[in-house]
């Protein structure tokens, strides 16, 4: 079940959005919305309200004289309810 769930994106923007109960995730780009939402509830169990995805593009990457890609990679946001949280960031 952990295979498919990446990581949690940590930025600023994904930052921001967890003041207002939405979480970041990178996964497996073969899941769908239905299987990553049941896969996050029996994780964390919380309840997700919302779940918006978005499939980011491969990106053009070069070393030295060769060129490559990196690999596409699927985003989700998810949305749970105000009382609920998530603990993505360790306590200091």
């Amino acid at each position: 079940m952990n295979l498919f769930l990446k990581y949690p994106v940590l930025t600023e923007k994904s930052a921001k959005l967890i003041e207002k109960n939405q979480y970041t995730f990178f996964i497996d780009s073969k899941l769908t919305k239905k299987q990553a939402k049941l896969i996050i509830e029996k994780l964390y169990s919380i309840k997700i309200i919302s779940l918006q995805s978005n499939i980011l593009p491969k990106k053009r990457k070069r070393f030295n004289k060769f060129e490559g890609y990196k690999k596409k990679y699927k985003k989700i946001i998810v949305r749970i309810k105000p009382e609920q949280s998530l603990q993505i960031l360790p306590n200091n």
